[in-house]
């Protein structure tokens, strides 16, 4: 784990990690935004956006931590609102054909 953790820090990978981590949790304090959303924004997946921000953000800055994970609270009580609403819409572009 010590040669892993070394590895990482000669190659910079473990501030870059650090600073998307951050840029991340502020991504989404500010536009209150899905992880979802974010990850388009960022260009990578979810998972790892998910990862950052509820497991990795907790160690670099527990205060943006908290922040986002009332903004990823708020999302998950409003999920079933958003699917509704997508259904809603799916079905509303789809021609319905009558036969009589």
């Amino acid at each position: 784990m010590l040669y892993k953790q070394t590895l990482w820090e000669a190659k910079g990978l473990k501030s870059y990690i650090e600073e998307r981590t951050v840029k991340l949790g502020e991504y989404i304090a500010e536009n209150k935004c899905t992880v979802r959303e974010a990850a388009k924004k960022f260009g990578i997946s979810k998972s790892t956006v998910h990862k950052d921000v509820t497991q990795r953000l907790k160690r670099l800055n527990p205060r943006l931590a908290a922040d986002v994970g009332s903004v990823l609270l708020e999302n998950k009580n409003e999920r079933h609102i958003r699917g509704g609403n997508a259904t809603k819409e799916k079905y509303k572009s789809i021609k319905v054909c009558k036969n009589t």
